[in-house]
């Protein structure tokens, strides 16, 4: 046994890969399998999603068009037609708050409600909820009813 015939125990040594970029004996040195010049060879390289090698990307040669209103209120909407079939149903009897169309799975907590005038309501009811459309509340009042505003 010399220096020249050394080698590690059996089963000890995992790493088989060549390792690039040792210098040019290795016969991996100087671009390191990166080719010449460009993008790719350099370091840091990362390909931006949508890159279509330097020709006008897709996202950007589509026109645009629409406004999205960042200060937009969005509303759950719940109808007349809806609120008279509890009242048929015997789920509520004179009151309809927002706790209760909460509890009834209508809404979430977080949510503004807005009552609509699609359907018609009989029922003499007493309404909360933070916004109501005009036709929606000439119909609860004639039927007798009352509106609250959150």
């Amino acid at each position: 046994m010399n220096l020249s015939n050394l080698q590690p125990a059996k089963g000890s040594v995992h790493n088989q890969n060549k390792r690039v970029g040792r210098g040019e004996g290795s016969g991996k040195g100087g671009t390191s399998t990166k080719g010449h010049k460009g993008a790719k060879s350099r370091s840091g390289y990362s390909r931006k999603i949508g890159f279509e090698g330097g020709q006008m990307p897709l996202q950007r040669r589509v026109p645009k068009f629409g406004f999205k209103n960042i200060n937009r209120v969005e509303y759950d909407v719940i109808n007349l037609e809806k609120l008279q079939s509890l009242v048929d149903s015997g789920v509520v009897k004179d009151t309809v708050d927002f706790a209760l169309l909460v509890e009834l799975g209508l809404t979430s907590k977080n949510s503004l409600v807005k009552v609509l005038g699609r359907g018609e309501i009989k029922a003499k009811l007493k309404v909360s909820a933070h916004k109501f459309s005009t036709s929606a509340k000439e119909a609860i009042e004639a039927a007798g009813g009352e509106i609250v505003t959150l």
